[in-house]
Formats: structure tokens, C-alpha cells, sequence
């Protein structure tokens, strides 16, 4: 909803902070869930082949144990807005690290099938609540001269934890003499992969001590005192503190506290705009992109890949990762989001479809696959082309436009659905990938090439461009 106690952006709003460093901090401390989402995400990648070895179980039951996480993040991203409006960021942020800190550990120890599963869901609730508040803090907390960029934190610290996890893999498994069952200290490589998030979890729960609350969350329970300095200290000394205050404080006079029922409205049932958060959030899953990051070792291993080398590709895969964040976030601010995500998707669709193309090379059953040296190699240049693209563009746009596209009034609770149809998307095309890639992996990136091309006309018609505006301006 547009404020109308000033206009959308008056020129002190659009200087540099004082103490853009200490913004930055900020804004570093509160994507550290973010890294926690990828850490956690990628990490069962490197533990997949041991927990089909160390239960004794199929494909089919182990791509619901691998998805089982995804049940908790969209429980966590269904209740994350509601918590963080009620009792505070900050506060849901802590929560988050509890749940990550007690997963990591159960994880590592688990009893049987059932349990492991069980604590990959108190693992994905503290994700999907990561998922939603990071966005939404980094967008309170961050001047609109500098949103898009500093919102772009929250993808390149989930990428970094992609990155880490496998680095930290690859390290285990060295240690452990290639072998993912192999023994460290007592347990198997596999179960310090997934324990080592312990480290990272309680980093965030202690960053999360250091950083000031949202300005708008303060002054939704009337601190206005404190409102004021951090504004003051996000936003820099040219900025007026009292008419910032005003304006926020202006728009929530026209909100309440944003619940399920304030989304629904129109001929579809929900508010045409959380209908395209809503379809930002499945096309980003749907072209799939979490194949790479999830199965990525199984995937470069069923083509005749050795298990080394799978590891090592798996990690480069994660460099470039991080490379197309870089510049995405170099540019989200400068050509907008839009544009940014047009040019993702032309590219991930060609990406996929030459990856379509190598698959159909596949010859062979069970251990014995085999694919010919050039669409081998055509195959490989052509995964790491797709998470370029991807992260270049819709990889960071989403978490960008989530952020920012909804009205101030309802927000929180349309980015906690939005995100949830992210996880349920997530879970769909991670549960089928193992059972699609036997029947047929060439198929399955047909199918994936095919959202990458609707992308287009999704984005063209329907997304609205949020570039250089003020979250209050969102109507």
C-alpha cells in the first residue's frame, strides 16, 4: 500500500549509509540462515549412497528420506511470518538455530530409518522458517537504495553453504579413505557430514544476539525509541528519522497483523499477487535446479562417472554457484529484477535441453551405465551452464521480489505461503527424480526444460518489476 505522507523516494533516501559496513554486518548475520538452507539443503548429497548402503533400502525410500526435510520447511515457512510478527525477528531467528543445532545432531546418530527421517524434518522446519524471515529482515533493515543488493546476501549465502557442504564432504571423505561408510573417529563419514552443521548453527544463534531488531517490527509494538536508532543506523544521518518513522508508521495504520484470510480475495481464491509469489516460487523448483545439489554425486555416478571424480563435480558445480550469484548480485540493482530473471530463463532452458539431448546417450542398467565420451562431456558443460543461468538470475530474483512485491499489510503472511509452495515444489521434484532418472533421465530433463520455457511468458505477463521502489509503495 502507498504511503501517502511523502513521495516514493526522496533523494536523502537514496544516499549512501553512514556505516554501510555495519549494514553489511547486519545483513551477513541474518543470511547466516541462509547458508544454514543451502548447508543443510546439500549436504545429504555426500551422505545418499551410505544411507541407501547403511539401511538397506531402494530408490524409492531413500528419496523419501532425502525429501523428508522438505515437509519441515514448508511447515517452517508456513509459520515463520506469523512467529516473526508476533514475537519478533530476531527471536524467530533463534529458534531457527535451536532447530538446526538439535538436527545436526540427531541427524549424525540416528537410530533407524525412521529417526534419521524424523530429524531431517526438525531440520527442514528450521529451513523453511530461515527461508522466509532472512528475506523479510534484510528487506526491513535495508536502505531502498541498497535492497537489492544486500537482499542478494541471503542466495549468496546459500550457495556458500552449498559450496561448503561439499567441500566439507569431500573433506570427510578423504578422511575416511574414499569410502562414505568409512570410520572417523568413531563414526562413519557419512554421520559426521551431517553433524558438522552443529558448527554453522550455533554461529547463527550467536550472531543473532548482535543484530538489532526490524525497525518496523518495533515500531509495530510501539518502541519507537529503538525504531529510531536503527533506523538512524541502516539508513544514515541525511535521512529524516521522524518522517521515516511517519511513513512506516502511516502505512501499518492502514494494516494489522497479516493472517491467511488477508490473502484471499479474487476469482482464483487468493490475492492475484500471491498467485505470482506463489508461481515465482514453484517455477524456481520446477525447472530443477535441486536435482543438481541433491543428487549430483548418484547423478554424475549413473552416467559412468567414478565416485571421486562425481564428488569433484559436484563441488565445481557449487563454485559456479556462487560465481552467478556474483553477478547477479552486480546487477539485480542496476538492469532490475525482471530482466535479470528473463535472461536466466532463455538460458536455462537451452541448458537443459542440450543436457536432454546427452542424457538420450545412456546406455546400460543398474552399475553397468555407460554414455559415450562427447555427450559425456556435452552432458557435464551443460549442468554446470544450467546452475550458472540459474543462479545469475532466478536463483537471487525470487528471494529478492518475495521480499519485496507484497503489501506492507500482508506480507509476512503471502512470502510464508509463497515459500511453502517452494518446498512443496522442492519435495515433488525430489521425490520423483530417482524413480524419473530410471525410467527415463532424459525424459526428466524434457520436463525440466519445458518450465524453464513457460518461465518466460509467466515473467513477462505477470511479475511486476520492484526495482528502486519503497517497500511502503507495494500495492
Amino acid at each position: 500500500m502507498t504511503s501517502t505522507a511523502q513521495p516514493p523516494a526522496p533523494e536523502g533516501r537514496k544516499a549512501k549509509p553512514e556505516h554501510l559496513g555495519h549494514v553489511i554486518f547486519i545483513t551477513a548475520a541474518a543470511a547466516m540462515g541462509g547458508f544454514l538452507f543451502g548447508y543443510d539443503s546439500s549436504v545429504i548429497n555426500g551422505a545418499v549412497e551410505a544411507i541407501r548402503g547403511r539401511f538397506d533400502i531402494g530408490s524409492e525410500a531413500l528419496a523419501q528420506v532425502i525429501a523428508a526435510a522438505l515437509i519441515g520447511c514448508a511447515i517452517g515457512a508456513t509459520t515463520a511470518g506469523r512467529i516473526a510478527d508476533r514475537i519478533g525477528r530476531i527471536r524467530c531467528m533463534q529458534i531457527a538455530a535451536v532447530l538446526f543445532t538439535i538436527s545436526a545432531i540427531g541427524s549424525a546418530v540416528p537410530f533407524a530409518l525412521w529417526d534419521l527421517a524424523m530429524w531431517r524434518v526438525l531440520g527442514g522446519v528450521a529451513i523453511g522458517m530461515a527461508s522466509v524471515i532472512g528475506p523479510a529482515y534484510i528487506a526491513e533493515v535495508s536502505p531502498p537504495a541498497y535492497r537489492g543488493r544486500l537482499a542478494s546476501f541471503q542466495q549468496a549465502a546459500i550457495v556458500i553453504g552449498i559450496a561448503v557442504s561439499q567441500l566439507v564432504n569431500w573433506g570427510i571423505l578423504n578422511l575416511a579413505g574414499g569410502d562414505q561408510r568409512g570410520t572417523v573417529a568413531g563414526l562413519e563419514a557419512w554421520q559426521w557430514m551431517l553433524g558438522v552443521m552443529v558448527v554453522p548453527a550455533v554461529l547463527y544463534g550467536l550472531l543473532s544476539l548482535v543484530i538489532p531488531e526490524s525497525p518496523r517490527f518495533l515500531i509495530s509494538v510501539g518502541r519507537y525509541d529503538q525504531a529510531r536508532a536503527v533506523l538512524a543506523e541502516v539508513e544514515g544521518k541525511d535521512v529524516d528519522i521522524d518522517l521515516r518513522v511517519d511513513e512506516i508508521q502511516e502505512a501499518m495504520r492502514r494494516e494489522h497483523r497479516s493472517t491467511f484470510r488477508d490473502l484471499l480475495g479474487g476469482r482464483a481464491g487468493l490475492l492475484p499477487i500471491v498467485w505470482i509469489g506463489i508461481g515465482l516460487s514453484v517455477f524456481q523448483q520446477l525447472v530443477g535446479i535441486n536435482v543438481i545439489f541433491y543428487y549430483s554425486s548418484s547423478l554424475w555416478q549413473s552416467v559412468g562417472i567414478d565416485p571421486s571424480s562425481s564428488f569433484f563435480y559436484s563441488f565445481t558445480t557449487s563454485i559456479i554457484n556462487i560465481i552467478g550469484t556474483v553477478i547477479a548480485m552486480s546487477f539485480v540493482d542496476r538492469i532490475g529484477r525482471k530482466p535479470l530473471a528473463l535472461i536466466g530463463s532463455a538460458g536455462m532452458a537451452a541448458s537443459l535441453a542440450v543436457a536432454a539431448w546427452a542424457f538420450s546417450a545412456k546406455t546400460g542398467t543398474g552399475e553397468d551405465i555407460r554414455m559415450p565420451d562427447t555427450q559425456g562431456t556435452v552432458a557435464l558443460v551443460a549442468a554446470h551452464s544450467f546452475v550458472l543461468f540459474f543462479a545469475l538470475s532466478w536463483g537471487v530474483v525470487v528471494w529478492v521480489l518475495l521480499g519485496e512485491m507484497f503489501p506492507n499489510r500482508i506480507r509476512a503472511a503471502a512470502l510464508g505461503v509463497a515459500a511453502s509452495a517452494q518446498w512443496v515444489a522442492n519435495w515433488a521434484i525430489t521425490v520423483s527424480f530417482p524413480t524419473l532418472s530410471d525410467w527415463n533421465l532424459s525424459g526428466a530433463y524434457v520436463m525440466y526444460t519445458i518450465f524453464a520455457v513457460l518461465s518466460i511468458p509467466f515473467l513477462l505477463k505477470w511479475v511486476p518489476e520492484t526495482k528502486g521502489k519503497a517497500l511502503e509503495e507495494m500495492g
